[in-house]
């Protein structure tokens, strides 16, 4: 998490500087826009936390390996697959989500087939994308995408499957 957070600190100080330097107040501009996009996303944000913890404390580590650990081979990937495509919710729940089922065991292959299938299929999203592109549009997109969860979880569990997150 230090490197991300450096990036990101380096690129936000850049940006401030940028801002500064252009005049007219632009970079506090920009500060009392990410002001009030903290206040509005920090209760998501840290209710998406809390269910990361609890998930972690909850789920008990037996059943969860079974189920979704390393171990649990194709099966884990394809159920990590459905559930990523089943929950609601933007990133600031799905991904502190992953991160708790890493902590308490999950495998790298099911969780990395659990955002793809998120990311990709998304069922929570589809009405809103039938709605402005179409049913054909949708199902064109659904079936192009529908081996790459479990392909993308297989890779990761192949090639990072021993790797502690």
């Amino acid at each position: 998490m230090l490197a991300p957070t450096i990036v990101i600190g380096v690129v936000a100080i850049a940006l401030l500087a940028i801002g500064y330097v252009r005049g007219e107040g632009q970079h506090l501009t920009g500060l009392q826009y990410a002001l009030r996009m903290t206040l509005s996303m920090l209760p998501l944000l840290l209710l998406a936390m809390v269910v990361a913890g609890m998930v972690q404390v909850l789920i008990p580590k037996e059943p969860l390996a079974r189920w979704i650990g390393a171990e649990s081979g194709l099966r884990g990937i394809l159920l990590g697959t459905v559930a990523g495509a089943l929950a609601p919710g933007g990133p600031y729940v799905s991904m502190p989500l992953a991160a708790g089922m890493l902590q308490a065991g999950a495998g790298i292959g099911t969780m990395v087939a659990f955002l793809t299938g998120w990311s990709l299929w998304a069922i929570g999203r589809l009405p809103l994308e039938v709605g402005i592109l179409g049913w054909k549009f949708t199902l064109i997109r659904l079936v192009s995408t529908l081996v790459f969860p479990p392909i993308a979880g297989l890779i990761a569990q192949f090639f990072f499957g021993q790797t502690k997150v």
